[in-house]
């Protein structure tokens, strides 16, 4: 998770933020990370980074997921893994997965961070914990005409508007959406 680390550090040092929460989030994601790569595993309880993705197509609606576990609907993503090189790829690679489209391209500079507090496995088959995510957020544009696939981690994936968003709605879920549709043509 050396490469993982090491690319986290750079993006977020180098990363102009997209508002004054994402700058302070920013900042507190930069000082977990003086803890050392072992931040970016689910192993380290005081808090991890994860990544994920708002997947916006090219009518600007977005796709969100009705989470299995917390019945709310978000982005995609997750814990970021041992193969994964980099923090764009790792929220590429979860959206992937959960969403099933492929050919998803992909904007590697974050456009939000949020921290939320979770229960969270340490990924060895153990109960879930207290924990914190700092999630970086990227935005993936689908190709025209893709289908999505729901996965094991989902009940329901949908396409909505950003003026038509369903309920109920994570924390964190509405503030990714303005810097994601500011990035678009």
């Amino acid at each position: 998770m050396t490469d993982l680390y090491e690319n986290t550090v750079d993006v977020l040092t180098t990363w102009t933020a997209t508002s004054g929460d994402a700058e302070l989030a920013r900042k507190r994601v930069l000082n977990l990370l003086a803890d050392g790569p072992a931040a970016m595993t689910r192993a380290h309880r005081a808090g991890h980074v994860t990544a994920s993705a708002l997947i916006v197509d090219d009518q600007r609606r977005v796709l969100l997921c009705l989470h299995g576990r917390l019945n709310m609907w978000m982005q995609l993503g997750g814990h970021c893994e041992a193969g994964d090189e980099t923090l764009a790829a790792a929220a590429f690679r979860e959206a992937t997965e959960e969403s099933g489209i492929t050919g998803l391209i992909l904007d590697p500079t974050p456009i939000d961070i949020d921290i939320h507090d979770v229960r969270c496995g340490t990924g060895d088959g153990g109960p879930a914990e207290p924990s914190v995510h700092y999630d970086v957020r990227f935005l993936l544009h689908a190709p025209a005409g893709s289908i999505e696939q729901i996965s094991d981690e989902s009940t329901a994936l949908a396409w909505f508007h950003p003026e038509a968003l369903p309920s109920p709605l994570a924390s964190g879920t509405i503030q990714q959406i303005g810097p994601a549709l500011a990035r678009l043509p």
